[in-house]
């Protein structure tokens, strides 16, 4: 079932409109959950780091012992290809795939043979600026690499989210603020997470048990050259109960700020507002964005 409207799928070598079916059921993907895949945005005109997320999928399949079957290059000419067919104001998430297809020991690893590739688009509105959401706890975890493939943006991963996000709509909240291993804050089910104290910013270290996302390295690189004070540190809950703004990261809508950690309010303030505001003169002052 699709999330947007006005679908359109690379696969085969080919572009088609819709939905198309791609994975066979006997595929690894789909019978053991080998499956990757990526996340960038069209909107404006522009795609912002089309090319590092094209790149990191590369990565995400590779963690997950799959070939990659595409190069980086590649994968953006295409995803050019596609977009050109929908109107500059339109607002499209970009998502590359990579699928195992052959098992090999006892059917459990991968083979290198065969790579299922496909590339979605579909028209996903970006959320309105002055939406906002709130966070909570959750029992849940982020895991370790030990535990699960923390290093791939995984599709194994997500019923873990899944858990996550439902407890906090649960609870009536928007998101949940999650932890490592160890109590120390993560992210949150969706994003990763900044806070601000003292007009300087802070985000959890990136420690293993979390994508450390490419619009987070985006904003940490735009706010330091504006002059502003980032620190990628260890993170306690109580330190987001004691901050000034909260907001959080990710690629679907670049800024969402926070305005409540459960009975702890925040405003949008100035600086999550301006992290916003570099992002966009950033993007649209990017040559590589234009498509």
């Amino acid at each position: 079932m699709a999330t947007g409207t006005n679908l359109r799928t690379w696969f085969d070598g080919a572009w088609h409109e819709g939905d198309v079916m791609v994975m066979r059921a006997a595929d690894h993907g789909a019978w053991l959950g080998t499956t990757v895949f990526d996340g960038a945005r069209f909107v404006q005109g522009i795609a912002p780091d089309l090319h590092a997320h094209c790149a990191r999928v590369n990565r995400s399949a590779e963690a997950l012992m799959i070939r990659p079957s595409v190069t980086t290059e590649e994968m953006v000419e295409i995803v050019r290809e596609g977009l050109r067919a929908y109107p500059k104001d339109a607002a499209v998430y970009i998502r590359p795939m990579y699928w195992a297809i052959e098992g090999g020991d006892l059917g459990i690893v991968p083979t290198q043979t065969e790579t299922g590739f496909c590339v979605s688009l579909e028209e996903i509105p970006m959320a309105p600026p002055e939406a906002a959401t709130t966070l909570t706890t959750t029992r849940f975890r982020r895991p370790v690499l030990e535990d699960a493939v923390v290093n791939a943006k995984a599709g194994c991963l997500y019923p873990n989210n899944a858990r996550m996000l439902a407890e906090a709509r649960a609870k009536g909240f928007g998101n949940a603020l999650v932890a490592d291993a160890l109590g120390n804050v993560a992210e949150t089910a969706t994003a990763n997470i900044f806070m601000v104290k003292d007009g300087e910013v802070f985000t959890p270290i990136p420690n293993g048990t979390f994508l450390a996302g490419i619009t987070r390295a985006r904003h940490i690189r735009n706010m330091r050259a504006d002059g502003m004070t980032v620190h990628e540190t260890v993170l306690g809950f109580d330190d987001f109960r004691d901050a000034d703004e909260v907001f959080m990261s990710g690629n679907m809508n670049k800024v969402t700020p926070v305005t409540a950690f459960d009975d702890r309010e925040y405003q949008v303030g100035p600086v999550t507002r301006r992290v916003r505001e570099l992002y966009w003169d950033w993007a649209h002052s990017d040559a590589e964005a234009a498509v």
